[in-house]
């Protein structure tokens, strides 16, 4: 497999941790969302996708864009260790916790987004954040063992890493969301997550690097 990735991209982030936590090894080709005016517009990255984002994984012969669409397949073809529940409620539970991440907070503070908001990117990021880690929040209070859906590790927890990293880069008070912080913690402390970290990815700068 071969992972087209961005270090600091939470989309990028999330696929890396589903590929630790299964086991796949794979080759990592890095694109530079800023260097060159972003490397995922050049003609070469938009042919293997047209939606010029990343991540892009070329696995079993296909190329697979959007994260949960590459995580759902890696759960398909490569079913251990389960990031999906077999029960269908918490099932349920996950994919809608992954799905508020993925589509309800992070496309609306993220580079393309930002760029369009000029001065004022910072305070628009701190807003999206914060409406959606209030609604977050309340939900996980409901859904949340160790992790985000009882005791095991999920695709939901794949989505909420990521964020928490992004809301700290724009410097949001987690203190009103103590749930999503100790969710947070406790899966920091797990290797794939760990490894996966934007701190330590082949392109990730010197001044960054873990």
């Amino acid at each position: 497999p071969i992972l087209y990735s961005y270090f600091r991209s939470s989309c990028s982030w999330r696929v890396r941790i589903a590929l630790a936590l299964k086991g796949i090894s794979y080759d990592q080709v890095p694109v530079n969302l800023i260097k060159d005016g972003g490397q995922q517009f050049s003609a070469e990255f938009k042919a293997l996708n047209p939606m010029q984002q990343v991540p892009a994984l070329k696995i079993d012969g296909i190329t697979l864009s959007q994260s949960l669409a590459i995580i759902n397949y890696l759960e398909e073809t490569r079913p251990n260790p389960r990031l999906l529940p077999q029960d269908p409620k918490k099932r349920a539970q996950v994919r809608m916790i992954a799905d508020h991440i993925a589509s309800g907070i992070q496309p609306l503070q993220n580079l393309s987004v930002l760029k369009q908001m000029g001065e004022k990117k910072i305070e628009w990021a701190q807003n999206c954040i914060t409406s959606g880690f209030q609604a977050l929040e309340q939900t996980l209070q409901h859904t949340a063992g160790r992790y985000c859906v009882g005791d095991e590790v999920s695709m939901a927890d794949l989505c909420l890493v990521p964020q928490v990293a992004n809301a700290e880069r724009f410097k949001v008070d987690m203190g009103p969301y103590p749930t999503i912080a100790r969710i947070n913690k406790a899966l920091l402390e797990l290797e794939a997550f760990k490894i996966s970290h934007p701190s330590r990815q082949p392109d990730t700068p010197a001044e960054l690097q873990a």
